[in-house]
């Protein structure tokens, strides 16, 4: 056997020759003929903007138990005006998506707890009746037991409508978003408090607003670090979160929340300060919406973020002292 056969058969798995790393580099992941390797999402431009009304609508409504409960009245009317107008807004845009009316109602037809899409359809519209009934409560004074029932249900319904999404997604084979799915919950949350606080201050009167201040200030900060921490943790698997326009969009995000906190916690005895502060930090709730989606669109086309993952996996389990 000559030396070039020799080096040929002593080439391992982990391109070894005689102790010496081979010299031919290895490839990077790939598909065939450059194809994506799983089917982009298909999903609309309706579906990240009810990500974010659904959210103010999750997080409104608690608000406003917690203000009536508080003797708050004048909180706790428009945070019910804002959970249930988010709240209808919401099945509209869910709607146009799927294309039929008849699609959303098939849904409710069953209750299935092994699909986030089912789930959320019931969580919505039990979302939405409860949201009536704390506004007839609270804006007519009709029906108190049956609406003060309603808004203690929303202390469950309400968290629940405004993180489903981040699970429904993040079950999916779409890297960005399942590499993400120990955060997203909670980065949708904080999110969600953030708008909907920024929200209902704008509409509510500065003397009325302190609860909702502090919910929007409260939860953009949170939004703030667990993006942040979701970022560093997924490490390479988190370039779509910081390259091209999702990269983009969540930069935007960045400083208009940040930006719009600063100014709503600095702006209580400066009404329009504190307004535009209220509109930045919605608008940058709205634009994180747009980040995680369309980053979850760039990972599922590019096949590092598929074979990559997967490969690193087999990798450490070759390297595992208990492989064969």
């Amino acid at each position: 056997m000559t030396q070039g056969q020799t080096a040929a058969s002593g080439v391992g798995r982990r391109g070894l020759v005689g102790g010496e790393r081979s010299m031919v580099p290895e490839g990077g992941p790939r598909s065939y003929y450059g194809e994506p390797v799983i089917a982009k999402p298909v999903w609309t431009p309706e579906i990240p903007i009810y990500f974010w009304t659904g959210g103010i609508c999750g997080a409104a409504l608690p608000l406003s138990l917690l203000a009536s409960l508080r003797g708050n009245e004048p909180l706790a009317r428009r945070a019910a005006l804002v959970g249930l107008g988010m709240g209808s807004v919401s099945p509209v845009l869910l709607i146009s998506d799927l294309g039929r009316p008849s699609r959303f109602l098939n849904m409710l037809r069953v209750f299935k707890l092994t699909s986030p899409m089912s789930v959320g359809s019931w969580i919505l519209s039990a979302t939405g009746v409860c949201a009536a009934l704390t506004v007839v409560r609270e804006s007519l004074g009709l029906f108190p037991r049956a609406g003060r029932a309603a808004q203690w249900a929303t202390l469950a319904l309400g968290p629940a409508l405004s993180t489903y999404t981040a699970t429904l997604i993040a079950n999916t084979a779409v890297p960005a978003w399942h590499e993400a799915r120990e955060e997203l919950p909670f980065v949708f949350a904080a999110t969600s408090a953030a708008t909907a606080g920024a929200l209902v201050l704008t509409v509510t009167p500065p003397r009325h607003g302190a609860p909702a201040r502090r919910l929007a200030v409260g939860g953009a900060v949170v939004e703030l670090i667990l993006f942040d921490v979701m970022q560093r943790r997924l490490g390479a698997l988190g370039q779509p979160y910081r390259e091209g326009r999702p990269g983009m969009l969540a930069r935007v995000a960045k400083a208009l929340t940040a930006g719009g906190a600063v100014a709503v916690a600095l702006g209580r005895s400066r009404r329009g300060i504190e307004l535009a502060g209220a509109g930045a930090v919605l608008m940058g709730g709205l634009a994180e919406r747009w980040s995680i989606f369309r980053a979850g669109f760039a990972s599922a086309e590019d096949p590092r973020y598929t074979v990559g993952p997967q490969r690193a996996r087999l990798t450490a389990h070759d390297d595992s002292p208990s492989a064969p």
